[in-house]
């Protein structure tokens, strides 16, 4: 029976929900700065998350006719502006973790289990993230950042995992990866890993058929957040012990 040593985070929706009041607000924000006469509804931009990474969003907007077309080098810096207000709003504090990550995190670093992140945002956005959410210790602690475009293929491409297994040199038997989207747990399965799937308001209808465990929350459960995972890990999901799924989920 395989034991769990490794588990890799996705970001955005799954350590904190950056996604609604962060990317979305700081797009908009960048899109105004430029002159752009558009402005991403909570709505839109929910029907936007079915395209991963921020530039392809802006460009798959500009196919689709509700933007002007502009080059490559515009939409880059266009998105270089957006990262800049959206570190903003992290640093002002308005995008908290979400209930029970830091419990998880101190509780498998301290369990000697390897921690990593496999995420399409940029490394900057990640930073910033890291740096004024969870606490500068982290960069320590994360033992590889897989982030932004350091694999040509996005989510649903299980690169961003292969990827971060490789340079952990850990086995997808040893790994467990966090998600909370369709193209999130797509991505980690396609990488051989189980996964569970952390739901939030964006995500709650994506189709998760297949997937390991898709619970509302990580919440705070009164017992070993670690030896839940670790049963999830080594055990057919229906075969966990109830308890330890009332621990970690919140419905």
């Amino acid at each position: 029976m395989a034991e769990l040593k490794c588990i890799l985070w996705d970001v955005d929706g799954t350590l904190a929900d950056t996604e609604r009041d962060g990317h979305r607000v700081a797009f908009n924000m960048a899109f105004d700065e430029a002159g752009h006469k558009r402005e991403w509804s909570v709505a839109t931009y929910g029907e936007l998350l079915a395209v991963t990474g921020g530039k392809e969003r802006i460009r798959f907007d500009i196919d689709r006719g509700d933007m002007h077309e502009m080059p490559f080098e515009e939409i880059a810096g266009l998105h270089a502006r957006k990262t800049a207000h959206y570190e903003t709003l992290i640093a002002e504090g308005r995008i908290p973790l979400r209930p029970g990550v830091r419990r998880l995190l101190e509780e498998a670093y301290a369990a000697g289990i390897t921690l990593g992140v496999s995420t399409t945002t940029t490394p900057s956005a990640l930073d910033a993230l890291i740096e004024h959410s969870l606490g500068p210790e982290w960069f320590d602690r994360f033992a590889v950042l897989a982030a932004g475009d350091i694999v040509a293929a996005k989510k649903p491409a299980p690169d961003i995992y292969t990827y971060a297994m490789d340079q952990l040199g850990v086995s997808a038997e040893n790994t467990i990866a966090l998600e909370d989207s369709e193209n999130g747990w797509k991505s980690a399965h396609a990488a051989g890993l189980k996964c569970v799937v952390t739901v939030n308001d964006y995500t709650r209808d994506h189709d998760f058929t297949g997937a390991d465990l898709v619970v509302s929350e990580l919440g705070e459960p009164d017992g070993d957040a670690v030896d839940v995972l670790q049963d999830l890990h080594t055990l057919d999901v229906h075969h966990v012990k109830l308890s330890h799924l009332k621990a970690i989920m919140h419905d």
